[in-house]
Order: structure tokens, then sequence, then C-alpha cells
């Protein structure tokens, strides 16, 4: 399984709706992820550059490009970034190779 840094800003007339209405993102990202045979571990409201910060485990880059369509078609969100991300342990046998 490979773990993903998923980054997002909201569309101004989408924030104004979350203000507006609040709903659980969680829930839906959560719905999303799960369908595409992945796990959301953490969602974050953020200051800076996203609003947005999740830490997300999947099978393949193939889950997380589908999951990052989805969201983008859906309009609500003006900026991502999905970083893929490795262990530790990854990390150092990449080292010694």
């Amino acid at each position: 399984m490979s773990f993903f840094l998923y980054q997002l800003s909201y569309t101004p007339e989408a924030m104004k709706a979350l203000i507006t209405h609040p709903t659980d993102r969680k829930a839906a990202a959560t719905k999303l992820i799960e369908g595409l045979g992945g796990k959301l571990h953490h969602m974050f409201f953020a200051f800076g550059t996203y609003d947005v910060v999740c830490l997300i485990e999947g099978p393949d880059d193939k889950m997380m490009a589908a999951g990052a369509m989805a969201v983008a078609a859906a309009g609500t969100v003006s900026a991502s970034s999905t970083t893929k991300l490795m262990t530790m342990e990854e990390g150092i046998d990449a080292m010694t190779m």
C-alpha cells in the first residue's frame, strides 16, 4: 500500500457554502476513498496555502489519481496537490540502493 499527502483549497463559493451550511466533508471523503479501495487516515482543516490536508493510504497511484480527478470534477476546489509519501523504512531502503 502507498501513502499520499493530498492538499486542497476550496473555491470562494465552496467555502461560503460550507460556512453557510457546515457539512462533514470527512464523511464524503471517506466514502470516496474507501470506494476506490483506499483509506483516509486523517483529514485536517489547515492555515496557509491549502484549506484541507489529508493523509490517504491506497493500493496504487491509479487509486489516488482517480480520487483527485473526482474531487476536481466536482468544481469545489480551486487548487490541489498530491505528494506520494514513503515510510522511513522505504526511505532507508532507497538510501542503501
